[in-house]
């Protein structure tokens, strides 16, 4: 299991290829790959601030409990911070599992998780200013269901 917060660039690609490749006795991978989202054209940019350390340590509690509850052979958790623009990939979930339904369940379980309780603040940037992003109830909602 592979947890990755980082400022830098990644390539899901390349990403998904390396962790496909290194996967032995799995009979699915299922990949996510999150972009900065520009509705309306008004994000100039994304900052994002976590604390490292407590941001890892969060998301590998959360990936242990994706591992045991579905059986995986192998997940892969990246994340970015800083300063990021529209379309810029931002995180990525990669799952391995003997089946497709289990990896899919721990790819929605881990996104979910991501997007509604991993340590990470957002600030959305635009020409009239910067706004932190508020939790959604619909994130809220997706992550009553686990």
């Amino acid at each position: 299991m592979r947890i990755r917060v980082q400022a830098e660039p990644f390539d899901p690609g390349g990403e998904v290829a390396a962790f496909s490749a290194a996967v032995r006795g799995a009979g699915a991978v299922v990949t996510f790959s999150g972009l900065v989202r520009d509705e309306g054209g008004r994000l100039t940019g994304m900052e994002i601030e976590h604390y490292p350390g407590m941001t890892e340590k969060a998301i590998g509690a959360i990936v242990d409990e994706a591992v045991a509850r579905w059986a995986l052979v192998d997940a892969l958790v990246i994340h970015r911070h800083g300063r990021l623009r529209p379309g810029d990939a931002i995180m990525m979930v990669a799952t391995a599992a003997g089946h497709r339904g289990e990896a899919f369940a721990a790819a929605e379980f881990l996104m979910d998780y991501l997007k509604s309780r991993a340590p990470f603040w957002k600030k959305e940037l635009g020409a009239e200013g910067s706004e932190w992003v508020a939790a959604k109830d619909a994130d809220e909602a997706a992550l009553k269901r686990w």
